[in-house]
């Protein structure tokens, strides 16, 4: 089964564009574009962060804690001040301070950490959230360990670059501290190579067009997502339909004077379509190994995916742990 890990995460910032469609979708299931609307550039996620946990929803994040929590505590940091780089919607964010970790999350996209400050909001957790680049971030001090899940990194497209985050983290690091991190193999993407995958949930849909190339190790796709927006008649009656809304063309004034937008689709949702681009890169762990050892980290180790056993010819996620070198404690 596909792991649609390295279709939803992000952690650099960058712009695409968004063409945007309005879609009838009647109970045969056809699709009929009635109107496409201009080009839009957003920042990345900026329509996707909405639904990001619910086609999230098939990673174990709660076996994923267990380890890290495992891994952290053996090397003596049962609690103290942790970072997350690209923390997305705060999900593990959340978990690791149920644990008891002092947690600040870092993402590039502030519509995902829209998302996670509302858990913030819910669950009560003193986490500092910043809108940060991974290859630029500041911290006000060190922190004992540094994570980052979910093929995160793998956004990091040009080695020097991933060799600039590997720097900043050994700096920001305590003496000694700890940096747990998972990334995509190129066995993970090969093993999609140039396909086609689509899910259909009655919350949203995507297609996910998939294109690797073996000899740059850069696998790019095109994800397009269907999303449901809230029928005319609801938000004509909430008033949240403005002027900007009629002039951008999602209602003419026709439409919303008389109502027949509604009308025209009351046996059928009316859903969003957006087109958003992604660009990874596979790393071997021997080139992991050596961009940490370049940074000045110690490396300590390496694991299949979140398990215990060691990585493998066919392992598609590789666990990485490294050490801060360079301070005196």
């Amino acid at each position: 089964m596909i792991n649609l890990c390295s279709v939803m995460t992000e952690v650099l910032s960058c712009c695409i564009t968004l063409l945007l469609y309005e879609c009838d979708v009647a109970e045969n299931g056809d699709c009929s574009i009635i109107r496409r609307h201009k080009a839009l550039t957003y920042d990345q996620y900026a329509e996707f962060a909405q639904v990001y946990d619910l086609f999230m929803d098939n990673i174990d994040y709660e076996q994923w804690v267990v380890r890290l929590q495992e891994l952290l505590e053996q090397q003596d940091i049962p609690n103290g001040i942790v970072c997350e780089l690209g923390c997305g919607t705060g999900s593990m964010t959340e978990l690791l301070a149920e644990a008891g970790y002092d947690m600040i999350g870092i993402d590039a996209s502030p519509e995902m950490l829209e998302m996670a400050t509302e858990k913030k909001l819910n669950s009560g957790h003193d986490i500092l959230y910043l809108l940060q680049d991974a290859r630029s971030f500041e911290l006000y001090g060190t922190v004992r360990a540094v994570i980052s899940v979910c093929d995160s990194l793998n956004y990091v497209t040009e080695p020097g670059e991933l060799l600039q985050v590997f720097r900043l983290v050994n700096n920001y690091l305590d003496p000694g501290g700890i940096f747990l991190f998972d990334m995509n193999t190129p066995v993970r993407y090969a093993s999609i190579g140039d396909d086609t995958i689509a899910e259909n949930r009655d919350e949203g849909s995507f297609i996910w067009e998939n294109q690797y190339d073996p000899e740059s190790q850069i696998n790019e796709y095109l994800l397009t997502l269907f999303l449901p927006v809230i029928s005319a008649d609801a938000d004509r009656d909430s008033g949240s339909c403005t002027e900007a809304d009629r002039d951008f063309g999602s209602y003419t004034e026709a439409d919303y004077d008389s109502g027949s937008y509604t009308e025209e689709r009351s046996e059928g949702a009316l859903y969003r379509k957006t087109e958003e681009y992604h660009c990874q890169r596979a790393y071997s762990t021997e080139e992991v190994k050596n961009l940490l050892q370049a940074s000045g980290m110690r490396f300590l180790g390496a694991w299949d995916g979140y398990t215990r056993n060691p990585v493998s010819a066919n392992t598609e996620r590789v666990l990485y742990m490294a050490q801060e070198q360079g301070k005196e404690k």
